[in-house]
């Protein structure tokens, strides 16, 4: 995908994000109550976005790091032990922020 076409993707992300909040929450029990079983969960919705994007971008990142790293083993054989130091460190980073977009579903579902 051309650098082009992925910051326009970007772009229509970021401005559709904004329709999610443009709703008004009622303030009274019976009318929240209401509008919770009729009208459409945003938050699940959200959340299965968020997880989607999240771990899309984790498997791909932790696919090049992986690839990456081989590459170099094989090219060095005798750097091994330090390129997989860093390379298990660069996946449990990824894999952090995999954690951190899933704790953010979370906390999205809830609203």
């Amino acid at each position: 995908m051309s650098k082009f076409k992925f910051v326009l993707f970007a772009l229509v992300i970021v401005l559709m994000a904004g329709a999610v909040f443009a709703q008004a929450t009622p303030q009274d029990p019976i009318t929240q109550a209401t509008a919770a079983k009729s009208g459409v969960r945003w938050g699940v919705i959200a959340a299965a976005f968020v997880l989607g994007i999240a771990a899309a971008a984790g498997a791909i990142g932790q696919g090049r790091a992986i690839a990456a790293s081989v590459e170099g083993i094989a090219r060095n054989p005798g750097a091994a032990g330090a390129i997989r130091l860093s390379m298990i460190i660069g996946l449990a980073l990824i894999e952090s922020l995999v954690i951190y977009a899933l704790l953010i579903a979370f906390t999205v579902y809830k609203l």
